[in-house]
C-alpha cells in the first residue's frame, strides 16, 4: 500500500513538473538589468534567451553572487 501511495505521487510530480519553464517577465528583466551600463542592451540580450529558452533551445544562464 505505501509502495503504491509513494509511486502515485511520484507520478504526479514528474507529470506535472516535466515541460514547464519559467522565464522572467518584462518588468523583471528591466529591474534586473537597471544596475548595468548599457541597459537597453542588457534587455535584447535576456529577451532573445528568453525567446530561445520558449522555442527549446539551449541557453547560457548567468550567475551572480548574493550580495547581502
Amino acid at each position: 500500500m505505501k509502495l503504491v501511495l509513494n509511486f502515485s505521487i511520484f507520478l504526479l510530480a514528474f507529470f506535472s513538473l516535466s515541460n514547464e519553464s519559467f522565464s522572467l517577465t518584462d518588468y523583471q528583466l528591466k529591474r534586473f538589468c537597471a544596475k548595468e551600463k548599457r541597459v537597453s542592451l542588457c534587455i535584447k540580450n535576456l529577451q532573445e534567451k528568453r525567446s530561445d529558452l520558449h522555442k527549446g533551445r539551449l541557453i547560457e544562464i548567468p550567475v551572480k553572487p548574493y550580495k547581502r
